[in-house]
């Protein structure tokens, strides 16, 4: 073997996803690949030359586009090229050299044996997806950027004396298949040797390496102690161009471990967003619920930081509507295409787009028109099976039955504005109480006309000022839990004495006063802080009583996925004795505040008769 196929090796078994092939791929790719030195001068004639390549960046940085988005500024570690050979399309390749350096060309038949192992394809896969993700998904990408260092530093570093030699130093790199050394004296840090120094500093200078390793190592190199995050790290690689970052104990300042840009690289491949999108490949109902079940433990592990939270739900949400896609796509797979245009609605959390861990199904089915017994038929085997899989894949049945394998709620659009009709003409609290959810809707599959077409029609009716009078005086029937002396009331037989409900005291509240907001102002958007956004002070509510709202359901909403999350639950029960002092007292203004904005709109829509 040359000793640039082995140089390849060793790259590619540090380098993710390439470190998923077993070594004997390894070793292939390594033979029949090529090492190119990418620079201003020649990069367009070598591009041609290897255009149907999979290009590895080793070096250098580059703006890079290679198919039909935006331009990307690539270094180290990156890939282009493989949405030609994943599209099959003949994109072209402009680059353009900010820093020159050394580019791996990996054939297209070695990239298309590779994709065979399932962990190596579904890296490219999502990572040629990306684009069609959304903001609210693309915003999570925070979640996994504020992992502390000794969440993902796991050995103990590889090290050497300052006084052993080069080739010592080589030797136990190449041992412990990692691409740098540490040098240590007495558990003190004292300098560091990569591959690229041995390259740079001994091979390419003829260097004797039987001198020490202090002779060629970078002293006093920069550093993080394992408190830091992955963040952090970016943030010193980046500034001082390096690849290795040092990680000391926090209070010894002895070395803990080293975090490269590979293991960046593999921590956002871990993340959340990769599992979403691995939704989207599952081929069987057995497949997706096995994606399905890893979204819990990754959001777990991921959400740490309030503005996570915040988002969370964005995320879970845009996961079912995923999840409710593909089975639909699975059932006419099997079945046949429906035999009208239909639309899949979402209600309640999905619609707005702030599920938590606890959420249940809240869905229906909207038709072009009456159904004959056989396209009924149809339908409900369709509906029976959307709901009955959602629930294995964690989604749970709802128990109010407000599923599409309801018959009652599998209508035509005719029938579903004549339901809206009867909503307004006897509004009672029971009736307000039972449609209320369906106020809160989104189209999540099919024919998303028909849904415009019921929101056009219902838009009017829901503006009618007795019905918005009914609703304003069931939304001040729930009260929140705070006694006459501004005391916390706690929730009645929870496990944990000073538990609070926060779902239905405080964020439910909300929701229902600014959907009484939105209706009356004509917004058809179904999300609560969006529709805050969107109000203008002429609905009654001021840019400051706006802003107000929108921080204290943020604030609430973190308090619940946090309880969730740490106490691994899917309980609204938050306990007053896990907040910090400051949340007890941001709590109970919270609380005053949506009590305030009760009142406020049993004044405004019912001339203050709750």
């Amino acid at each position: 073997m040359t000793a640039t196929a082995q140089q390849i090796i060793d790259f590619l078994q540090n380098e993710g996803p390439f470190d998923e092939l077993d070594s004997e791929l390894q070793q292939e790719i390594a033979q029949h690949s090529q090492l190119i030195y990418l620079a201003a001068e020649n990069q367009k004639e070598l591009i041609a030359q290897h255009k149907d390549a999979l290009f590895v960046i080793q070096s250098g940085q580059f703006a890079v586009k290679d198919c039909d988005g935006p331009i990307k500024h690539l270094s180290d570690g990156d890939y282009f090229g493989f949405a030609r050979l994943l599209d099959k399309v003949d994109y072209n390749i402009n680059v353009v050299v900010d820093s020159p350096g050394i580019v791996l060309c990996i054939a297209k038949a070695y990239f298309f044996k590779a994709m065979d192992n399932p962990a190596f394809a579904q890296f490219f896969t999502a990572s040629k997806n990306d684009a069609l993700q959304n903001k609210a998904v693309s915003d999570s990408n925070s979640m996994w950027l504020y992992k502390p260092l000794h969440e993902v530093v796991h050995h103990t570093p590889v090290s050497v004396a300052p006084n052993d030699s080069i080739q010592l130093a080589a030797k136990r790199m190449s041992e412990q298949k990692v691409s740098s050394v540490l040098v240590i004296d007495n558990n003190d840090l004292l300098g560091i040797a990569t591959d690229r120094d041995l390259r740079n500093r001994v091979v390419a200078v003829g260097l004797n390496t039987q001198l020490p390793i202090k002779q060629i190592m970078t002293e006093n190199p920069a550093y993080l102690t394992k408190n830091k995050t992955i963040f952090d790290a970016i943030c010193i690689m980046s500034q001082y161009g390096i690849n290795h970052l040092p990680v000391l104990d926090a209070v010894t300042k002895t070395p803990v471990g080293m975090i490269t840009n590979t293991d960046v690289s593999k921590q956002q491949r871990a993340n959340v967003l990769f599992v979403i999108s691995d939704l989207s490949k599952a081929e069987t109902v057995d497949e997706l619920v096995s994606k399905a079940w890893q979204i819990p433990q990754y959001l777990a592990s991921s959400a740490k930081r309030a503005g996570d939270f915040d988002i969370a739900g964005k995320v879970l949400s845009q996961a079912t509507d995923i999840m409710t896609r593909k089975l639909i796509t699975f059932f006419q797979q099997a079945h046949g295409q429906a035999p009208m245009n239909y639309c899949w609605l979402v209600y309640g959390s999905q619609a707005r787009e702030d599920q938590t861990m606890g959420s249940d199904q809240d869905n229906a089915l909207l038709l072009e028109r009456e159904p004959s017994q056989q396209e009924g038929e149809y339908f409900e085997k369709l509906a029976d099976f959307v709901c009955v899989n959602l629930a294995k894949c964690g989604i749970k049945l709802c128990d109010g039955n407000i599923m599409a394998s309801n018959p009652a709620l599998r209508l035509s659009l005719d029938a579903a504005v004549k339901e809206a009709k009867a909503w307004v003409k006897s509004p009672t609290n029971q009736a307000i109480l039972d449609f209320n959810i369906f106020l809160d809707a989104r189209s999540a599959a099919g024919d998303t006309r028909l849904f415009e077409k019921l929101q056009a029609q219902r838009k009017p009716l829901l503006k009618q000022s007795m019905f918005l009078a009914a609703l304003a005086r069931a939304a001040n029937e729930t009260s929140v839990p705070l006694s006459m002396f501004q005391k916390f009331v706690y929730a009645k037989n929870a496990d944990y004495k000073d538990s609070i409900d926060l779902k239905k005291s405080a964020v439910a509240i909300i929701n229902n006063l600014v959907r009484l907001y939105a209706l009356s102002a004509g917004l058809t958007m179904p999300g609560t802080v969006a529709r805050l956004k969107n109000l203008t002070p002429e609905c009654g509510l001021s840019e400051k009583d706006r802003k107000n709202l929108i921080d204290i359901w943020l604030f609430l909403n973190r308090l619940r996925w946090r309880h969730q999350l740490t106490n691994n639950v899917q309980d609204n029960l938050v306990r007053v004795s896990d907040l910090s002092s400051i949340e007890k007292h941001q709590l109970k203004a919270a609380f005053q505040a949506i009590h305030r904005a009760q009142q406020a709109a049993v004044l405004k829509f019912s001339g203050g008769i709750g």
